[in-house]
């Protein structure tokens, strides 16, 4: 049996007034109050996408002339030479969560003088029997592995750095090559990033590029003279490298070095590491501003290009365009007829931004528009 519901004229009424309510207290705050912060917003909104703009074109002529020129790698460093004169030790595994451990342990360096430091914080007692026992498989082929655990989380990760160098067996060595759990470098690693920091001792940091993650061998000596490892802010790796610049280290950027890593196995963690790269910059350059703008040993022209290029535009602006210029203020100007937007500043100036970063990475091109989308949804997150 069907039952049938009539809506009576009272009802029908009173959806129409709320309607008019609503579509009257709109007209009422439209003009007096939103049409003038649509309109400071959008002014906003068409310096800083310029900013980025400038950045964009200066970086991508950067790149563009580094490929053009068409430089070899090691051509200043003895890269064949060294390896002749030093025996290789290469080793393998391939569980996933045997990886790093094994990537780590079957890089190719004498085995005199590779030391594996695994650094354990977790609280899982059955995880950390795992690690162990992991790490006496590869003492056991005769690798030096030291298996460091902590029984409590202070400093989080740069606290376990901290705590990881001051062991009384790394004092003799001379550079440090920092892995997260997920990473997994190729066994030439060492090989294609340690002559740099032997033939020029003003190198605190070789860097390796992206293959969803980020890899580099520190001089230990430019980690002291930074100040060691600090857990003020999230981005730890950051702050130590802005700290190592100040006090004069210089850093190289292996382009052709890829380390891959594994993505986060959640949504929900890889949403907390998008907002970890996305605040931890912004927290950074919060506490760290002073030092930038006191520091006397790198030119006023370094500090000025830390300060604008690599804080506010590439960390803060960035973010804050992508979220309040494009799931803010364009949706807006939709609704308020007052407000026009004009293409260049709409149109020409964001797809040319993001044309220059498909430059930087032409292997990723076919995913612009996807990565248009996930940006533009993660800002909202």
């Amino acid at each position: 049996m069907k039952k049938l519901i009539f809506q009576g004229p009272n009802r029908a009424r009173s959806v129409t007034d709320v309607t008019s309510n609503v579509s009257y207290a709109w007209n009422s705050i439209r003009v007096p109050m939103v049409v003038p912060l649509l309109r400071l917003a959008i002014i906003l909104c068409s310096v800083m996408p310029v900013m980025l703009l400038i950045e964009r074109v200066y970086m991508a002529t950067v790149i563009m002339f580094v490929k053009l020129m068409g430089r070899k790698r090691y051509t200043k460093y003895k890269f064949e030479e060294m390896k002749e004169k030093l025996p290789h030790y290469v080793g393998s595994d391939s569980y996933v969560y045997k990886l790093s451990i094994g990537a780590a342990s079957g890089l190719s360096w004498p085995s005199d003088r590779l030391m594996v430091q695994v650094l354990d914080d977790s609280t899982n007692e059955a995880l950390r029997k795992l690690v162990e026992l992991e790490c006496l498989k590869w003492i056991a082929k005769a690798v030096n592995v030291k298996y460091e655990t902590r029984n409590n989380g202070n400093g989080y990760k740069a606290g376990a750095l901290k705590e990881g160098l001051e062991k009384q067996y790394v004092k003799d060595c001379e550079f440090v090559v920092i892995l997260d759990a997920d990473f997994q470098p190729e066994v030439d690693f060492l090989w294609r990033t340690i002559p740099y920091l032997l033939e020029n001792p003003e190198l605190g940091l070789v860097q390796a590029t992206w293959k969803f993650g980020t890899a580099g061998v520190w001089r230990i000596q430019a980690i002291e003279d930074a100040g060691g490892w600090k857990d003020r802010t999230t981005v730890e790796d950051m702050d130590l490298a802005v700290r190592a610049s100040l006090k004069g280290w210089k850093f190289v950027f292996v382009g052709d070095l890829g380390v891959k890593n594994e993505l986060p196995s959640t949504f929900k963690a890889y949403r907390f590491q998008w907002h970890r790269w996305s605040c931890g910059p912004s927290n950074l350059f919060r506490k760290i501003t002073r030092e930038i703008i006191l520091c006397e040993r790198v030119t006023i022209w370094k500090r000025l290009h830390l300060i604008y290029a690599f804080f506010i535009v590439r960390k803060i602006i960035t973010h804050w365009v992508t979220f309040f210029f494009y799931c803010i203020v364009i949706p807006a100007s939709v609704l308020v007829p007052e407000i026009q937007l004009t293409k260049p500043i709409a149109i020409y100036i964001p797809a040319t931004i993001t044309l220059l970063n498909a430059v930087c990475t032409p292997r990723s091109f076919h995913l612009i528009v996807f990565w248009i989308l996930f940006e533009s949804v993660m800002s909202l997150l």
